[in-house]
C-alpha cells in the first residue's frame, strides 16, 4: 500500500514538475530557433539548459526523499562543470538515466545523448533537444555503404560538423555503448565473455572520439550496481529499488585512440576494441564484487 502510494505520489509530481518546465522551455526553443544569431543562441542555450538543470534537480529530490533512494558515489573528485566529457556506462535498468542525472546534475555539463537525425522531427520532443544541443548524427549501415559507397565517411563529417558547437560550450556525451539493457537472455544468446555485462560497442565511441578529441578533456566511465537486482521505472519511483552504487573512473583518453580510422583501419579498430574490452573487465569484476 505504502509502495503504491508513493508510485501515485512520484508520477503525480513529475507530471507537474514536467508541465512548468517545459512550457518555457519550449517558447524559449521557439525564439532560439527564430532568432539565427549565434552568440543568440550560445547565450539561449545556457538559459535553456538551466531550465533542464533545474527540472531534473526536482525530480532528483523527489527520488531521494519521497523514493527513499540511497546512493552510494565514488569517483566524483576532479571533475568539474565547465569541463568537456565523453561519458559510458553499463546499462543495467531503466532507472540508469534518473540515477546518472541525479549522480551528475550541476557537477559536470549537462549529459547529452547522441541522436539520429530522423528524431528532429519527434513531436515537441524534436524541437527540445534541438534547443538543448543534442547533437543529431547520421549512422549509415554496412548495407546501404556497400550499395552507396559515396557516403561512406558522410556520417563521420556530419558528426564533427554538428560537434563544432561544443568548442564553446562545455558539454558531458553520454554513451551506453551496449547498446541495450542487460539481461540474462542477452547475455547468454550473445555470448557475452563478461559476467555482469554485455559485450560493448566501440564504433560510437570511436565516432565521438574522432570528432571531439581535440576537444575532450577525459573519459567519465561510470559502472552501476544495483544490490538488490536492476529495478524498473516503476521500482525507483516506489521506494522498491532502495540502493545503488555508482562508481566513477576519469579516465586520460589514450593517445593510441586518437586520430585512426575505425572504419577501414583494423588495426587500429583491434586497439581500439581491446582498450574498450580491458575497461569492460575492469567493470564487470568491480561489479562482481559488489
Amino acid at each position: 500500500m505504502l509502495a503504491t502510494l508513493r508510485l501515485a505520489l512520484n508520477l503525480l509530481i513529475i507530471v507537474v514538475n514536467t508541465l512548468v518546465h517545459a512550457i518555457p522551455l519550449l517558447l524559449l526553443a521557439m525564439v532560439k530557433l527564430l532568432v539565427p544569431i549565434r552568440a543568440f543562441r550560445n547565450w539561449m542555450s545556457k538559459v535553456l539548459v538551466l531550465i533542464a538543470e533545474d527540472w531534473i534537480r526536482v525530480n532528483s529530490t523527489l527520488v531521494t526523499l519521497v523514493a527513499g533512494l540511497s546512493l552510494q558515489v565514488e569517483g566524483l573528485e576532479g571533475l568539474k562543470r565547465e569541463g568537456w566529457y565523453l561519458v559510458i556506462c553499463n546499462h543495467q535498468s531503466w532507472a540508469d538515466i534518473p540515477v546518472l542525472q541525479k549522480v551528475f546534475n550541476r557537477r559536470i555539463p549537462f549529459l547529452k545523448f547522441f541522436l539520429k537525425r530522423e528524431l528532429i522531427w519527434v513531436p515537441v520532443l524534436g524541437l527540445a533537444w534541438w534547443a538543448l544541443d543534442f547533437p543529431f548524427m547520421n549512422r549509415y549501415s554496412k548495407e546501404l555503404l556497400k550499395k552507396h559507397p559515396e557516403l561512406r565517411g558522410k556520417d563521420t563529417e556530419a558528426t564533427r560538423k554538428a560537434c563544432e558547437k561544443y568548442r564553446h560550450l562545455p558539454v558531458s556525451v553520454m554513451n551506453f555503448v551496449e547498446g541495450t539493457r542487460f539481461t540474462r537472455e542477452k547475455h547468454d544468446r550473445r555470448g557475452s565473455p563478461y559476467q555482469h555485462l554485455l559485450v560493448p560497442r566501440s564504433g560510437g565511441i570511436a565516432l565521438v572520439l574522432d570528432a571531439m578529441g581535440s576537444m575532450l578533456n577525459a573519459i567519465v566511465d561510470v559502472t552501476l550496481i544495483y544490490p538488490n537486482g536492476s529495478p524498473g521505472m516503476f521500482d525507483l519511483l516506489s521506494g522498491r529499488a532502495r540502493k545503488v552504487k555508482v562508481h566513477i573512473d576519469v579516465v586520460p583518453i589514450p593517445a593510441s585512440l586518437l586520430g585512426g580510422d575505425y572504419e577501414n583501419d583494423k588495426d587500429f579498430r583491434i586497439r581500439f576494441q581491446a582498450w574498450l574490452n580491458a575497461r569492460w573487465a575492469i567493470k564487470d569484476a568491480r561489479i562482481a564484487a559488489g
